[in-house]
């Protein structure tokens, strides 16, 4: 994966430190960086009564906030001397998801980081419009930890469904420069399951044929979530960036039951690449 376009989006309370991550990202690797300032805007109460001016004058001064905002996010950019561009939005979500995902098919990569994943509404747009329509690769970038596009150590987790399998593939080139890459199977199957074989030697296979220094972690859950168990082994080996298939299950069912994907997005330790 040659990472040339990386798509950044920001929003949520001091978030020029997330906007700060993307820089140095870009400046590792040469990248052009897509700054993409997001808000939601404030929506009037509906009811029985037409919308007061004072709901427009706090939404006037919601907007106006926002533009100096985004106005202190382009300078940030243009102090990082590097190359990029940066537009605003402020709107109702779903003008804000066609938007992001307009820009997504343009970018090699999305970013988001600790603030933005915070504001719900925004994580939300990011989900549904890169992860789900656009299907771009997404990179979490926890607060606690420098991130890189040049990573040493990575740990994959691995299932075996399609959403991994893409994972690996989009990632491939990563692993390839890696050190050393990990691949973490959380309550792997019986090896005389559907896989005849011992779970995962397969994907070692494949990953060593293109020289990738791969070790296969089997790792029991003892009844933690998966979650859990793939940010303890990610701590263990030091790992710089962690791999995982996004979203196995339909947007409806993630959203009332949750996944292992929901769950990172709300506690992420190391820098994560999703890929659905």
């Amino acid at each position: 994966m040659a990472f040339k376009t990386v798509l950044a989006v920001i929003g949520g309370k001091e978030s020029e430190a997330d906007l700060q991550q993307a820089i140095a990202l870009c400046s590792e690797v040469q990248a052009h960086l897509s700054v993409l300032a997001l808000q939601v805007a404030l929506s009037p109460t509906f009811s029985d009564y037409p919308v007061d001016t004072d709901w427009l004058d706090r939404r006037h001064a919601h907007h106006k906030a926002f533009k100096r905002e985004a106005a202190a996010y382009e300078a940030a950019c243009a102090a990082g001397g590097l190359s990029f561009d940066l537009s605003s939005y402020y709107d109702d979500p779903l003008f804000l998801t066609e938007e992001l995902t307009r820009r997504a098919f343009y970018a090699d990569l999305i970013t988001i980081g600790s603030r933005a994943m915070k504001a719900e509404d925004l994580a939300g747009i990011v989900i549904n419009g890169g992860l789900f329509d656009a299907m771009s690769p997404l990179l979490l970038l926890p607060e606690s930890r420098e991130a890189t596009l040049r990573p040493a150590r990575v740990l994959v987790g691995w299932n075996g469904k399609i959403e991994a399998a893409r994972a690996v593939r989009e990632s491939l080139d990563l692993l390839m420069a890696a050190e050393t890459v990990n691949v973490a199977i959380v309550d792997p199957a019986s090896p005389y399951g559907k896989a005849d074989g011992e779970p995962g030697s397969e994907l070692a296979a494949y990953l060593a044929r293109h020289g990738v220094n791969v070790t296969i972690d089997q790792l029991p859950s003892g009844g933690r979530p998966v979650e859990d168990v793939l940010n303890q082994r990610a701590r263990e080996i030091s790992a710089d960036l962690m791999v995982l298939g996004a979203y196995g299950h339909s947007r409806l069912r993630q959203r009332i039951f949750g996944g292992v994907t929901s769950s990172m997005l709300k506690g992420v330790q190391t820098p994560a690449l999703l890929v659905r």
